[in-house]
């Protein structure tokens, strides 16, 4: 029931009768006009005249209608399904018929006390459960923190989780750092009979290998109840369907629980993406030869790129950046200071400037040399950098600093910027790490220059660049208007266990750097030469005028094509002054692309390669393992149950007296002033008024 309240003392309601009573005292007490036609028409003019008054000068107390709203909120029970490969290989044909009627069981008797959520698992946590178990990879701790983010801070009554405990991704969910508050109901499917099984374990191997090098891989191999049997392994280079072997060796399985390591060498002879297929004959008796073949995908590089950081003084910035630059073979990376002896910049295709040119030292010779040798360079000017010496040495930055100031400041990915591409995980957490040290002063991009990165100071997002890159001349040239980037390191490790959004913003900057001049007016570029089967393919493109200027007038088309010769059609999409297209996810094999666009009437095309190579993780652990989910179940005060008593989890969780919905109370305050039928019935007491002055002759 709503309550009245006011501003002001409820007593003065008194005063507001009273002034009412005085103006309609005021205007009918002594009026004569009616007493012949109606002697009591006065009183109730009267009446009608001080219920308004009253009523408007009650309104000026600002009375308010407070009520209170209960909502009753149901506890959440959210279900969570593995739809992996692993869980499929062990449910299908009348098993798994049986299993959706059961789900969709027990999520009816559910509904109707609680609000249900379902979830699928596997590469990726998703709304809704369609049984359709392709992903290849589980991870069970991912769908515990998603469970966590999504519905930790509602009223989470229970979390039923169905899987076979096989995890190949994240760590165990039992040792995982959110606890949620809610009893945890597992599901244990599969099989944890082991059966006789040979194994292609594991197989090590660098992603790169260089032309004319020898490489290795390692292969595990495993095996479980084939003790007596022999088997041969055999590694083969793949061309299209063709397979070429190249090497086999024999195995002998000396036990029940039986395990090897082999390591292999092989020729890395022809550049581009060699695919490599290693396989292990089947025993008698072996259920599956699924887990016996393993495709393994290297990209055969042809040459090393010399790169050298050059600095004013010793900083932990170099050492971030030489132990980053290190992981990629392509490069051979070398530390050097100004004024050491014997310095020959000329040697190097790529040379990183730190802090320099500086006010201690003049390295006019060496960029006389970097540019007659037009080699590509990048300066990180820090609080010892000559910031006018620098304005000369460049064009794509002007530069106003004395260097005697900072700021710390923090980098947010620029949205025009288009020249390579930018993971969406680099552009959200990159503004979140720790600030680098950047001089103060004025600072503005040039129109030769592609800002990667603006300045954010504190919570302010600027338009100063941070990052930019361009040619300068005609040299490839980039621009850090900062130092700290030890800091970017170090934090992306501490919040993500590695390096990856760090590598990948030094990795690519010098990726685009350091490529070789292309004078061709039409290009396109791939992230990676080698994609995961669950990982879409994407591309860039740019097109330049006879200026040289990046424009995307004309349309660009794409045609890929697999090993069997079947073609998939795609148009690029139009991104600042350049082209991207996501081909979405492919099969796995090789393939080659074109790329076609007429400009001003000429016909213009780029060809290339890629792989996509398969995640066979689900494969290779095959037994079910329960002791997880019994931990997890045991951990957060739940049960696990059998497939087939799936329908009873709706019955213990009904009986749990932890379960309970809550109620929120809320007070909706409404002034009363708002309320349309107060001015309407202020309209019908004056109006009825005016009509009997009217009716009974006046005015």
């Amino acid at each position: 029931m709503p309550n009245l309240s006011f501003q002001y003392p409820a007593w003065f309601l008194i005063f507001c009768a009273l002034l009412g009573l005085g103006y309609a005292m005021l205007l009918y007490y002594r009026d004569t006009t009616f007493r012949e036609q109606a002697p009591t028409l006065n009183r109730w003019l009267g009446v009608l005249r001080w219920l308004v008054v009253t009523i408007i000068s009650a309104l000026l107390l600002s009375p308010m209608l407070k009520s209170i709203l209960t909502e009753t909120k149901k506890p959440v029970v959210v279900l969570a399904q593995d739809v992996s490969e692993s869980v499929g290989a062990e449910l299908g044909g009348a098993p798994l018929e049986q299993y959706k009627k059961d789900w969709q069981s027990l999520r009816d008797n559910l509904t109707e006390n609680y609000e249900v959520h379902e979830l699928a698992f596997g590469d990726a946590v998703r709304e809704g459960v369609e049984f359709q178990f392709t992903d290849k990879v589980s991870n069970l701790s991912a769908v515990m923190r998603e469970v966590y983010d999504r519905y930790g801070a509602q009223n989470l009554g229970a979390v039923v989780l169905a899987s076979d405990g096989i995890y190949n991704q994240g760590s165990n969910p039992a040792y995982s750092s959110t606890q949620i508050s809610a009893p945890v109901f597992t599901v244990a499917l599969g099989d944890t009979t082991p059966r006789k099984d040979l194994v292609l374990k594991r197989v090590f191997h660098n992603k790169i290998a260089y032309l004319g090098d020898k490489f290795s891989i390692q292969i595990d191999v495993a095996a479980s109840n084939c003790a007596g049997t022999q088997s041969l392994l055999a590694v083969s280079k793949m061309d299209g369907d063709n397979a070429r072997t190249l090497q086999s060796f024999p195995v002998s399985v000396a036990n029940n629980d039986f395990f090897l390591t082999k390591e292999i060498l092989l020729d890395a002879d022809q550049p581009g993406v060699a695919h490599y297929r290693i396989s292990l004959a089947k025993v008698p008796g072996e259920r599956t030869g699924a887990n016996n073949v393993r495709d393994i995908f290297i990209d055969v590089l042809d040459a090393r790129q010399k790169i050298l950081l050059l600095a004013n003084g010793a900083h932990p910035d170099l050492s971030a950046l030489r132990q980053t630059l290190e992981g990629n073979k392509n490069y051979q990376v070398a530390v050097a200071y100004l004024g050491d002896p014997g310095l020959d910049v000329s040697k190097f295709d790529f040379v990183v400037l730190h802090n320099l040119p500086s006010n201690a030292g003049d390295i006019s010779g060496i960029l006389n040399t970097l540019n007659s040798k037009r080699i590509p360079r990048l300066f990180i000017a820090g609080m010892q950098t000559n910031y006018g010496a620098l304005a000369r040495a460049q064009n794509l930055v002007s530069t106003q600093s004395n260097a005697q100031q900072s700021d710390d400041v923090q980098g947010k990915v620029s949205p025009q910027f288009a020249a390579f591409s930018i993971s969406p995980e680099l552009a959200s957490e990159l503004p979140k790490f720790n600030p680098v040290t950047s001089a103060f002063g004025n600072f503005a991009e040039t129109p030769q220059a592609q800002v990667v990165l603006r300045k954010r100071i504190g919570k302010v997002d600027t338009e100063q660049p941070l990052l930019a890159i361009g040619e300068t001349d005609g040299i490839k040239t980039g621009v850090f208007l900062g130092e700290g980037l030890w800091k970017w390191r170090l934090f992306d490790y501490l919040q993500h266990s590695n390096h990856q959004i760090f590598e990948e913003l030094v990795g690519k900057t010098v990726q685009y750097l350091t490529l070789k001049e292309d004078k061709r007016k039409f290009r396109v570029s791939l992230d990676q030469n080698i994609f995961n089967e669950n990982e879409p393919v994407t591309f860039a493109a740019e097109l330049y005028n006879d200026s040289y200027e990046l424009t995307n007038s004309s349309d660009v088309a794409m045609s890929i094509r697999n090993a069997k010769g079947k073609e998939f059609l795609f148009t690029f999409n139009k991104l600042g002054k350049a082209y991207t297209l996501n081909a979405g996810i492919l099969p796995v094999g090789n393939y080659t692309f074109r790329a076609t666009s007429n400009f001003n009437g000429q016909n213009m095309q780029y060809e290339g390669r890629f792989s996509v190579q398969p995640i066979q993780l689900e494969l290779f652990a095959t037994t079910a393992n329960h002791a997880v989910l019994r931990q997890l179940s045991a951990q957060y005060g739940g049960e696990t149950v059998a497939p087939a008593a799936l329908t009873s989890i709706s019955e213990k969780i009904k009986t749990s007296g932890a379960i309970k919905p809550v109620v929120y109370q809320s007070t909706k305050t409404n002034p009363l002033i708002n309320l349309k039928w107060i001015f309407l019935l202020l309209a019908l007491l004056l109006s009825a008024e005016w009509f009997l002055r009217r009716y009974f002759g006046a005015y």
